[in-house]
């Protein structure tokens, strides 16, 4: 038995790396037996073993194997020639040539090109907040502060909590239009959440008092005088109203009664009010930028804010990192009229969700779901949410923050998006036990977290507009113009469901319809009835560029110069501009300058086709057409008005520009 063991071989494999230095010493070594093997010469080994026929195959299968793992070790050998730089390999005729270590580190590097393309910032333009008020509406002030203790507007907002804010936004505004102090709104309970915060729960009430002292006066509650003053209430204000239909309508009634009460005010008040006052939409809509913005009024609670900071840091520690506005909630799908699209159980969910409750419905048109969602109306879900990352070259390793309440058919919904982007992380996974405690079943709270962890992201992407969307936006914008990915639904949508089509030029085309929703500085005057607060340029926002010039247009050789804020506008209805200058020189292509005597010339040559009674009434005409543009940026509209016709461009830079029909 001991004798059977003793003959018993034990075999190792050497790679060639280690095989490739050995000398003939160490290859004996190798073919040595242990213990008396050891001590017979290798030749006498091997006519001994050829005596015993198991031995002679042991041996016979070890030299084999042997050869063959040299044989392979050459081959490496020639393959993979070792240099002393560890990742450089030579050829035969001596040149460099990728290795395997090169190919991954160019894959490394291509990847993080991705990353870099992904989590560059739109350009800005140099845009910056300036909330500069006029004259009349700093000595206005003045006679408000005198009169605030005779006139008190009570308002009542409803929804959830970004709903609410822009209603309170509201408030302020038509609180300075009727020259009355605002007492603190109250927060309406709402039907799906179900919160009972008060403002002071959510909001900073002190900061919104200092913040708002040259503009409204805030108060927390009616004096004593008025307490036993039965309010007028006004429960359906129409949609969309001006601040003279709201002096028209509720003035005189407030100085005979003192106490103005109205409640539901979403969207009640124009969203095209006078510069003024949207300047002060965008102060009161401001909260809490470090260092950045020096106007603060609406800003969260303390508790809110630290917890919100706390969480996006722990985000930001591990690099850059996007944020979601996930709406998949249950009554989502129920007011958008849209469908899930998880099973026949969960549509038929919805659908008997919103008979039972039809008012939550707030698209009441008779388009189907596959209307809907072709028309951009409905929210992506997570597999679409994923394939347009995927397009938009977001890095696979991307560090994922999401807003929102829990998906209708819980979390196995996100996995489409967790397979894909495993680093997934909301408020509840990634705070730490007892700190969402004071939270808990209070919605509106809980908003405000996600709100402030979406705002101070590198990059932020909605699956569907609201509130929060429209509202981050334009944080986002006064914060530099941070990135910003606006999902082009409505164009987007039809590739998502062209199931030939091949990925990679899905990816292209996705990209291309996404070059300008990435949270560029976009013209609200070119988006007439959007929010100021969403789209804050150029009313609330201006740059150091408005005086740099630009050709934009020529006209029988000559070329006109304006300023580059202004041109956009203008060339975007394609319509003729005849132009010139007042006592300036005009310059043609070459560079060279008109002189006096020719436009003398010119003139004298296009008046002698005239009579003395056309030139009378062109006179007139110009008169009565002309209009002085001191700020052509919060002035699209009017140049809106005005392109249909042939206009003369006159005056400088230097001075404020002047547009005249001919």
């Amino acid at each position: 038995m001991e004798r059977s063991k003793a003959k018993q071989l034990s075999f190792i494999t050497v790679p060639s790396q280690i095989i490739h230095p050995l000398t003939s010493s160490s290859f004996q070594g190798l073919l040595l037996l242990p213990k008396k093997s050891s001590r017979q010469q290798p030749l006498c080994w091997l006519l001994s073993a050829a005596r015993n026929p198991r031995t002679s195959i042991l041996a016979f299968l070890f030299i084999f194997s042997l050869f063959g793992l040299i044989a392979i070790g050459l081959r490496l050998d020639h393959l993979l020639h070792f240099s002393p730089l560890p990742c450089a390999t030579s050829g035969q005729d001596g040149s460099s040539k990728p290795s395997y270590l090169e190919k991954a580190e160019a894959v490394k590097i291509t990847i993080e090109q991705q990353g870099e393309e992904f989590w560059k910032q739109p350009e800005g333009m140099g845009y910056q907040p300036c909330l500069h008020f006029s004259r009349e509406y700093r000595r206005a002030s003045e006679d408000i502060r005198r009169d605030h203790r005779r006139k008190y507007l009570m308002v009542v907002v409803s929804g959830g909590m970004n709903q609410q804010r822009n209603q309170i936004v509201d408030a302020v505004v038509i609180a300075r239009i009727l020259g009355a102090s605002l007492v603190v709104p109250i927060l309406q309970v709402n039907v799906i959440w179900g919160d009972e915060s008060e403002f002071s729960d959510i909001f900073d009430l002190d900061h919104l008092k200092k913040a708002l002292a040259d503009d409204v006066r805030v108060v927390s509650s009616l004096p004593s005088t008025h307490l036993m003053t039965r309010p007028v209430e006004e429960k359906r204000t129409p949609l969309h109203v001006s601040p003279q239909w709201i002096r028209s309508r509720y003035l005189r009634r407030l100085n005979r009664e003192g106490v103005l009460l109205l409640r539901g005010l979403d969207s009640r008040l124009s969203k095209d009010l006078p510069p003024d006052l949207q300047k002060l939409r965008c102060k009161e809509r401001l909260f809490s930028f470090a260092l950045t913005v020096a106007f603060q009024a609406l800003r969260f609670a303390t508790p809110i804010v630290e917890l919100g900071n706390r969480l996006a840091e722990r985000m930001r520690s591990k690099g850059p990192y996007l944020a979601l506005h996930l709406r998949m909630e249950k009554d989502v799908w129920v007011r958008t009229g849209c469908l899930p699209g998880l099973s026949y159980e969960y549509d038929d969910i919805i659908h008997e969700e919103r008979k039972l409750r039809p008012e939550l419905l707030t698209a009441r048109s008779n388009m189907t779901n596959e209307e809907r969602k072709l028309t951009g109306l409905c929210p992506l879900n997570a597999l679409e949410v994923t394939r347009l990352l995927k397009a938009l070259d977001a890095p696979r390793n991307t560090m994922i923050y999401w807003a929102g309440g829990e998906p209708l058919g819980g979390m196995a919904v996100l996995e489409p998006l967790k397979k894909e982007f495993p680093f997934l992380y909301n408020k509840e996974n990634l705070s730490l036990p007892g700190e969402l405690e004071p939270f808990i079943q209070k919605a509106s709270l809980l908003a405000a977290i996600d709100y402030i962890v979406c705002e101070k992201s590198n990059v932020f992407m909605p699956s569907h507009g609201g509130n929060m969307g429209h509202m981050i936006q334009g944080h986002r914008a006064f914060a530099g113009h941070k990135k910003f990915i606006t999902p082009n639904k409505r164009h987007m949508l039809p590739f998502f469901l062209n199931k030939s089509l091949p990925e990679t030029e899905f990816n292209r085309i996705v990209k291309e319809l996404h070059q300008g929703s990435l949270g560029q500085p976009e013209f609200r005057t070119d988006k007439i009835g959007k929010d100021v607060t969403a789209y804050p340029v150029p009313e609330c926002m201006c740059n150091s560029t408005s005086t740099r010039i630009k050709t934009v247009k020529s006209f029988k050789g000559f070329e006109l110069e304006l300023p580059l804020n202004l041109h956009a506008p203008l060339l975007e209805r394609g319509k003729t501009i005849i132009f010139g200058s007042m006592g300036g020189e005009g310059r043609r292509h070459d560079g060279s300058k008109e002189s006096k005597e020719e436009r003398s010339k010119e003139s004298k040559r296009k008046r002698s086709k005239e009579s003395k009674e056309e030139r009378s009434k062109e006179s007139k005409e110009k008169t009565s057409r002309r209009l002085k543009i001191e700020d052509p940026l919060s002035h699209s509209k009017l140049l809106a008005s005005i392109i249909d016709l042939e206009i003369r461009v006159v005056g400088s830079r230097a001075r404020p520009l002047y547009f005249q029909h001919i």
